[in-house]
């Protein structure tokens, strides 16, 4: 999640104390509360088909990334009993391992909610994390809009609802565990403004460093976009002419608190970021083509498929890359509404607040041009039209991040635009009654169009007696790799999410080949979705997703006794079903592959087994 700072400067100091004698202050506790139930609420409304049948049910448009981050939080048990590497493995992708610091290893919530994944299992886990990201989001910017754009609780609950529960936020709780973590970006900026305050660098350097580190952990990438955001936010506001002799005042301060928050976040990343940048199967770039994962122009005028508008047959879907990276999709009478806000406010601003909006302007400008990628796309045509982000993609970090993300900065802009509007046409008494009439209307027509609907789920295998029952453990070693077919990929990810349920519950465990995450082996030396792929995956791969059953070769059963070979296996299953990327794969045509490629198989349990042992071929009846 990505937000930038967009706060009052007049705002950023803690209030003074209530002077003797004054009137007692309402308690703004119970309203606290029932910010926090309305955002858990619409939470667990979102979340409810996970939550209906957790161990069952998944994310219709996003199966592999919520394979992986359950695989993550099974991994969680594993590495607090075991004490392993939190950002290396070796357990997927047998025998090379995977870098788990390039791959948003969420260390804080795995090691967090261990115990929660061995009791209950990864699968609770992963709802629950989803559920809470979501409302702790809301209820993060609903309390950081109260403090520095508004003053009503009212205001600053609508903005905040907004903010957690925006359609680009929703559309990654598509099984993206880092990026639906909305509620880091207004925790960071709160301390970011902080660090001014006189006499307290110390301690406010320190909780940053704390929150950085942890933010590192949850979502890097959206972390970088905290900290461009707000460097653009209070550069260009410091600049001003109106507030720079402020700005000079603070900056001593604050220099010593950035100071200090490097140290502590430099000491307790020192290895996450050696692991990130040099560590084995590091790489530079990413796995992802850029030129792909951007944002269409329309798409911020349009509506997603999971919003109210979407569910009504108004969503533009087809102007994003996939159903997880509808990063903006705000919709035309939104962008109406923010622009128009912007225009009244400056007519009627100060100096100071001219310096306020001037620096969010910037702020959501700079994002949403660096959101387009390097060329210019409208209606999903790309023109020739180059951008800005065509000379930052081989910066580092710029060459790690997909622009269209971008997009998500505006989330907190215009959250912060939405709360000041309604701040000043609610206190200020020059605002006519029918412009607040009209733009109440214009905060209904632009906000209930974009109102969540539920994620959409569907049946998955469920877990086989083989795994669950722990029958796997009389035919495989301590260490050795294991895998249901076909191998695990981000289309197939039974073997990986298998394997975490393991992994979960404790005791003896097992490697996997192949698996989902990034690792190197892309083009030009960057980074891939994946292993590269061995012969014998395509043809399991393949009879999976496409049902295509093929004529299995001598030359074919020697490459995949050479894979076996180097994965290490010592034994193969395949389930009586098996996930797809969007529903059932067809097993018959895997069934008949193997049968193939490595002979008769046994049943064991409620599952098809294939021993494999060590210089015995797999097609012959011993092998079997």
């Amino acid at each position: 999640m990505s937000v930038t700072a967009t706060v009052p400067a007049e705002s950023s100091d803690d209030s003074p104390p209530e002077p003797a004698g004054a009137p007692p202050v309402r308690r703004r506790w119970p309203g606290h509360l029932l910010m926090a139930l309305v955002s858990t609420g619409i939470a667990v409304y979102v979340t409810k088909g996970l939550w209906a049948d957790p161990y069952n049910h998944v994310l219709l448009r996003n199966a592999g990334d919520q394979a992986f981050f359950e695989w993550l939080l099974g991994y969680g048990w594993y590495l607090v009993s075991h004490g392993a590497d939190p950002f290396f493995t070796d357990l997927l992708n047998a025998p090379s391992g995977v870098n788990l610091a390039v791959n948003t290893s969420i260390t804080v919530y795995i090691v967090a909610l261990a115990p929660l994944s061995h009791f209950l299992g990864p699968q609770v886990s992963f709802v629950l994390v989803l559920t809470l990201n979501l409302a702790g989001a809301a209820f993060a910017w609903y309390f950081f809009l109260l403090r520095h754009a508004t003053t009503r609780r009212g205001v600053a609950a609508a903005a905040g609802l907004f903010c957690g529960f925006a359609p680009g936020f929703v559309s990654h709780a598509n099984g993206h565990l880092n990026w639906s973590a909305g509620w880091i970006a207004p925790v960071v900026l709160w301390w970011v403004l902080k660090l001014r305050e006189p006499g307290k660098w110390l301690r406010n350097g320190l909780v940053l460093g704390v929150l950085i580190t942890a933010g590192f952990s949850i979502a890097a990438e959206a972390l970088f976009f905290t900290a461009l955001a707000s460097g653009v936010f209070l550069g260009t506001w410091a600049l001003a002419s109106a507030t720079r002799a402020e700005a000079r005042v603070a900056l001593p301060t604050v220099l010593k608190g950035l100071g200090v928050t490097a140290v502590v976040s430099g000491a307790l990343l020192s290895y996450p970021l050696y692991m990130h940048f040099a560590g084995p199967q590091s790489f530079s770039g990413t796995g992802f083509n850029q030129r792909y994962y951007v944002e269409d122009v329309a798409a911020y005028l349009s509506y997603s498929q999971q919003t109210f508008a979407g569910w009504a047959g108004l969503d533009s879907s087809w102007l994003a890359p996939n159903p997880t990276e509808e990063t903006s999709f705000f919709g035309l009478p939104l962008i109406v509404l923010v622009i128009a806000g912007l225009v009244l406010m400056w007519k009627r601003a100060d100096p100071g607040r001219r310096a306020t909006l001037r620096a969010l302007i910037v702020v959501g400008v700079t994002f949403m041009v660096l959101s387009w990628g390097p060329r210019l796309q409208v209606f999903e045509f790309e023109t020739p039209i180059p951008l800005p982000y065509a000379a930052l993609a081989h910066l580092p970090l710029f060459d790690s991040a997909l622009p269209g993300r971008f997009a998500l900065v505006l989330v907190g802009v215009f959250g912060v635009v939405l709360a000041m509007l309604g701040e000043m046409l609610l206190k200020d008494v020059t605002v006519s009654s029918t412009a607040q009439t009209a733009f109440g209307a214009a905060y209904a027509v632009a906000l209930v169009p974009i109102l969540p609907v539920p994620l959409l789920t569907i049946e998955r295998a469920p877990e086989p007696r083989f795994i669950a029952d722990g029958t796997w453990k009389r035919y495989v070693d301590e260490g050795a790799s294991l895998s249901s077919l076909p191998l695990a990929s981000n289309v197939s990810a039974d073997a990986q999410r298998w394997q975490a349920y393991t992994l979960a519950r404790g005791g003896k465990h097992f490697a996997i080949p192949d698996g989902y995450f990034l690792g190197p082996g892309g083009e030009n030396d960057t980074g891939r979705i994946g292993a590269p792929w061995h012969w014998t995956d395509w043809l399991l791969a393949r009879a999976g997703r496409y049902g295509e059953v093929p004529q299995v070769t001598e030359a074919d059963r020697t490459r995949a006794r050479e894979d076996l070979a180097y994965w290490n296996i010592q034994g193969l299953f395949l389930a009586d079903r098996v996930t797809g990327e969007v529903g059932p794969e067809y097993r018959s045509a895997i069934e008949m592959t193997a049968r193939d490629l490595f002979g008769e198989p046994q049943r064991v349990d409620d599952v098809l087994f294939w021993r494999i042992r060590p210089g015995v071929d797999p097609v012959t009846p011993e092998g079997g």
